[in-house]
């Protein structure tokens, strides 16, 4: 799949880093020398000085979005415009990152190739959440993991997991990662979990700090669905490392991978196996 016509670019910055404003007038000229106009979301424009867009309007107005920082930024870009369908292009301003594998000094010959049709849109799994309570439910969207875990530091949790309606697992310790193939190499990979290859359509379920030694990853077909409860007590769902819902011992949450993917905008030659080579310095 590729862009066509492309009229307007929708920019979001890393927050708090308002020593970005050159980058993004750069990045302002360079766009605009090509035809493209370019918007900036509200948050980072007032970060900058610049008048900007609140989010959901900017999602409606551009024809894809432009993240200036690292994986961070990126990945909240990408969570939060789900819905929109929106391909997102990454441009790390500092370490090369996983996802924000695009250098600044490479965005004008980027640009050139993409309105050359020389470039690639890759298709990535999102986790969707459905936490259900006597109040109704609410839905949540989640490009690299879910973590389900402990309200205090003091006590272990007791999460009761289902797959497909079947008693899969009971989990007690820290608690547990789900994972997307895009997610593996963060925090599930620091909880000891499997790296995944990122176009697959599978997503991982990975014990933290578990009880019992038994109790290892599992990864786990796309079209499955997993059910979690923690009959003893409250929890906590971190979304992205971002977002934080707690929910209580009557609420069940249903992990299900998306019917969409996010849509990541890379280089025609850019190497998964290259960068996680180069990130986890494989080889040396």
């Amino acid at each position: 799949m590729k862009l066509t016509n492309i009229k307007r670019v929708g920019m979001l910055l890393r927050p708090s880093t308002p020593e970005l404003k050159e980058m993004f007038f750069e990045a302002k000229r360079i766009f605009e020398s090509r035809g493209i106009e370019v918007i900036i979301d509200n948050i980072s424009g007032g970060m900058i000085d610049v008048m900007g867009q609140p989010f959901e309007m900017l999602c409606q107005n551009s024809d894809f979005l432009v993240t200036i920082g690292g994986d961070g930024t990126l990945i909240s870009a990408v969570r939060r415009s789900y819905r929109y369908q929106l391909p997102v292009l990454g441009i790390h301003a500092g370490k090369l990152g996983f996802l924000a594998d695009l250098d600044f000094a490479e965005l004008e010959i980027f640009v050139d190739k993409m309105l050359a049709g020389e470039y690639r849109i890759d298709q990535r799994a999102v986790l969707q959440a459905t936490i259900t309570s006597p109040n109704g439910q609410s839905e949540i969207f989640a490009f690299n993991d879910i973590v389900l875990t402990r309200p205090s530091i003091a006590k272990m949790i007791r999460l009761e997991t289902f797959v497909d309606g079947r008693s899969f697992n009971t989990y007690y310790g820290d608690g547990v990662v789900i994972s997307t193939p895009t997610g593996s190499t963060a925090y599930n990979l620091s909880a000891g979990g499997p790296v995944l290859f990122p176009l697959t359509q599978v997503f991982a379920l990975t014990p933290i700090c578990p009880h019992s030694l038994t109790q290892r990853p599992v990864v786990l077909p796309g079209h499955f669905e997993i059910e979690m409860k923690t009959p003893d007590a409250s929890a906590l769902v971190i979304v992205d490392g971002q977002d934080l819902v707690e929910i209580s011992d009557s609420d069940t949450v249903h992990i299900k991978l998306a019917s969409g993917a996010a849509q990541l905008i890379h280089r025609k030659e850019f190497n998964y196996f290259e960068v996680l080579k180069e990130k986890l310095g494989w080889g040396n």
